[in-house]
Parts: C-alpha cells; sequence; structure tokens
C-alpha cells in the first residue's frame, strides 16, 4: 500500500497509510491519542482500550518523535478538534523508538501541576539540530526558502539568464578585504571561494550576457553577530550591456518584488501565525539616497553622528537607523544607498570621471542585505584599479579576462540565509540548515 500525507488523509478520507513522528500521546481510561505529524501536517489517532488489546500492546512505551506507520481509516468527525479527521487505526509498526530527547525545543508555559520548561539555548539546540528542525517553525522556514529561490531562479530564467555552477576552490586569496579560508591542494595550497565574482565576470567575457548562480560561500571573518556566518549560500547574478549600475538596481528590486510575491500567496498566512511577521510585497522603485545625504537624515532625525573618516561606508547603527528613516519617509522596508568612497568598495567597481564608485547597498529591514555595482571591463583601468589596492599580481589571471573583449556588465549577490533570517525575524544560527561560525563546525 503506497503511503499517503497527512493532508490528503484530511482532505480525502478513506483506506491510509500515514508515517511521521509522534508528536503528543495522551493516554486516558478508555483511548490512546497519538497526535502524528509529517512535513505536510498533524492528525489524529486514536485507539479505543476495548477490543484492541493488540494494538495497545503495540504502542505500550512509545514515546514522544518515535516514528511510525499507522495502517486504518482516516474519518470525518465533527468531534475532533485537530482537522476534523481521526484515523482509526488496523495496525502500527513502531518504525524507531525515539530516547529521551535532549533539548527543549520550545518553552512550554507552567500549569497548576507542572513547573514552566524553558526552550534550550540557540547553541544547544543546534548541537542537536536534527532534532531541533522537527518543529512546524523550522519546516516552514525551508519551506519559504524553497520558494523564495524558486522564484529568484523562475523570474532570472524567464529574462534569459544561464545558471552556472562556479568553483569553491580558487587558486587566489584576493577577492575582496575579507580573510579567506586556505586549503591543502595536494603540492599547494588552494582556498575558499568568498564569492563567485570573478567567475560571474569570466562568463561575461565568454559571452554568456546573463548569468546566475545559487552556491555555497566562505568567509574566514571572526565575527560573532547575528547576522555573519563563516559559510552561507550566496544567490549572485551579473549581466552584460548595461547602461548603468542602475540598471542593476532596478533588475535587483524587481527581482525581489517578484520572489516577495510568490512567498506571500504561497506561505505569508502560515508566517503571519507561526512568526508573526507580514510578508509585505514591495512597491518599485526602491527609494534612493546618497550616503553624504543619509548620514545627514539621520543627524536631523535622530541626532545620530559619526566621525568625517567614517562617512564613506555605512554603520551597522546607520544601517539600522535607515530603515526607521525610509519608513517614516517613504512608507518602504527598502533602501537603495549610493555614492560610497572608493576605499570601501571593491577594485573592479567601475568609477565616474570624479573617482565614485558606481554602485550601491540595499538595505532592508535595517540590514544590508547586498553590494551590487557596474563593473569595470576595460583591462587597463581595471588592473590600475588593482594595483592601487595592491591587487594587481594576484589578480592576474582575473585581468586575463577583460584582454580579449568583454561587453560591459554589473551585478550583485544576495545571501539566501540572511534574507530567510530578516523575513522571518530570525537569528542568522535559526535562519540556516547547520550555522557555520567560528566556533562551530559540528554537527
Amino acid at each position: 500500500m503506497e503511503r499517503t500525507y497527512i493532508k490528503d488523509a484530511i482532505a480525502n478520507p478513506g483506506k491510509v497509510k500515514i508515517q511521521g513522528f509522534v508528536d503528543i500521546i495522551r493516554d486516558t481510561k478508555y483511548v490512546v491519542f497519538i497526535i502524528l505529524k509529517d512535513i505536510t501536517g498533524t492528525i489524529q489517532v486514536t485507539i479505543e482500550k476495548e477490543g484492541n488489546e493488540a494494538l495497545l500492546s503495540k504502542v505500550e512505551g512509545l514515546t514522544a518523535d518515535s516514528v511510525i506507520t499507522v495502517i486504518g481509516n482516516a474519518v470525518a468527525s465533527e468531534y475532533v478538534k485537530l482537522n476534523g479527521v481521526e484515523v482509526i487505526p488496523e495496525d502500527v509498526v513502531v518504525e524507531s523508538l525515539a530516547d529521551a530527547l535532549p533539548i527543549n525545543r520550545k518553552e512550554i508555559p507552567a500549569t497548576k501541576k507542572k513547573a514552566a520548561v524553558e526552550r534550550s539555548s540557540i547553541d544547544q539546540r543546534i548541537d542537536y539540530r536534527w532534532i531541533d528542525l522537527r518543529t512546524e517553525e523550522n519546516q516552514l522556514m525551508f519551506k519559504v526558502q524553497t520558494v523564495m529561490v524558486n522564484a529568484m531562479r523562475k523570474f532570472l530564467i524567464e529574462k534569459n539568464f544561464i545558471e552556472i555552477l562556479s568553483p569553491k576552490l580558487i587558486g587566489t586569496a584576493s577577492e575582496s578585504g575579507s580573510d579567506v579560508f586556505e586549503v591543502k591542494y595536494f603540492d599547494r595550497f588552494a582556498y575558499l571561494a568568498q564569492s563567485p565574482q570573478f567567475y560571474k565576470q569570466m562568463a561575461m567575457a565568454s559571452g554568456f550576457e546573463r548569468i546566475f548562480e545559487v552556491g555555497p560561500v566562505f568567509r574566514a571573518e571572526k565575527s560573532f553577530t547575528s547576522k555573519h556566518t563563516t559559510e552561507f549560500t550566496g544567490f549572485d547574478l551579473e549581466f552584460s550591456y548595461i547602461e548603468s549600475f542602475r540598471d542593476v538596481m532596478k533588475m535587483e528590486e524587481e527581482l525581489l518584488a517578484y520572489m516577495l510575491k510568490e512567498v506571500k500567496e504561497a506561505y505569508g498566512d502560515a508566517i503571519k501565525e507561526l512568526f508573526g511577521i507580514d510578508v509585505i510585497v514591495p512597491t518599485t522603485p526602491f527609494p534612493v539616497v546618497k550616503l553624504a545625504d543619509l548620514y545627514d537624515e539621520l543627524e536631523k532625525e535622530f541626532g545620530y553622528t559619526v566621525p568625517e573618516e567614517e562617512k564613506n561606508d555605512l554603520t551597522t547603527e546607520a544601517e539600522r537607523l535607515s530603515y526607521d528613516w525610509v519608513m517614516k519617509k517613504y512608507g518602504h522596508e527598502f533602501l537603495f544607498v549610493t555614492d560610497f568612497g572608493p576605499e570601501k568598495r571593491a577594485f573592479y567597481h567601475m568609477r565616474d570621471e570624479n573617482g565614485i564608485p558606481q554602485g550601491y547597498d540595499l538595505i532592508w529591514r535595517g540590514v544590508e542585505i547586498t553590494t551590487g555595482a557596474q563593473r569595470e571591463h576595460r583591462y587597463d583601468l581595471l588592473a590600475a584599479q588593482a594595483a592601487e589596492k595592491g591587487l594587481k599580481a594576484d589578480v592576474e589571471f582575473y585581468l586575463e579576462f577583460f584582454k580579449y573583449g568583454c561587453p560591459p556588465h554589473g551585478g550583485f549577490g544576495l545571501g539566501v540565509d540572511r534574507i530567510t533570517m530578516l523575513m522571518l525575524g530570525l537569528h542568522i544560527k535559526d535562519a540556516m540548515f547547520i550555522f557555520r561560525g567560528p566556533n562551530r563546525l559540528n554537527p
């Protein structure tokens, strides 16, 4: 007999074979109730004690989080509060009996008979992440992430983008200002890629014109914040024949608006119910402000000031305050910030006649989610900018891409995990399948 998903058993009662984790067991005087859950939902299994001694012997000693198979009849009942359907079993098979759980996945409020149970810390829960992931909230998170990534893929494929898969082992350690992880590679050393940036641009020189990639990114930064991690999943894209970095901004705002619309339609109600957050589909175009003007606005509005030497980049506090400012001024969650100083931008960002990098940061809900730009595609200027940063010898292989013709192009990258974190109001450790940080390499 084929397995029946619980959501289908609820929608179409009848003969079923359901399988999943035991969520709750209630052993009353006359009936044993088992709440069973799979990835699609939960259902009540009802075993009358009278006349069902064989079944009762099979579930005797059953524990929460054990895995069972139930064959029986799903029956609609007005007396069943959980989805109005219960399963009357003919047979129960205990596939895996669970030990007592080593963590508390959720806080349990106190009752008259029992004291409150505190939720285990995030680090304790990550130690047993496979158990922690069984909650409805965590499973919804990855359903949302699936829709999110698929929506962005769909949007780009419809715009003639090609998906590439670039190497993560690279021969140079100079992709950006961040530190890299060094690994032994036969008789020499290699490095884990900090981004697919160089290879995205190689694809432009290859005539691919429009590409994107979803893949791992590695950053050897000893950052202990709510948004940093040493390995994450990046969603990157690059495209040719642009006239300005504003073409890149337009592509990104349309991509994000489309993605959020898809997520809201699929799971907006569930996100509101389980996470208490509204998925807001943004209007386009997104608000845009120059960095210097933003600092002026933050000083006027909030009295926030920074030393002049720090005004070539956005501080973390300025990012946070920019959300309050953009919501008050525009009623919008997103904000493009432009006109950064060249000291804080990558050498491959194109600059205008005044030396201003032709790029931007995108802030969502007070957190930077993207650095995007038009790239410098002219070999002589690119080589000079690399030399200015002290990188020319290290990036010779990359500079070769631009010697033999390359169209004007630009792009950006998004962190899938950071977008998930902001969408659901989580800490980065909660927003990843398995978190990696300076002190975390297991499980």
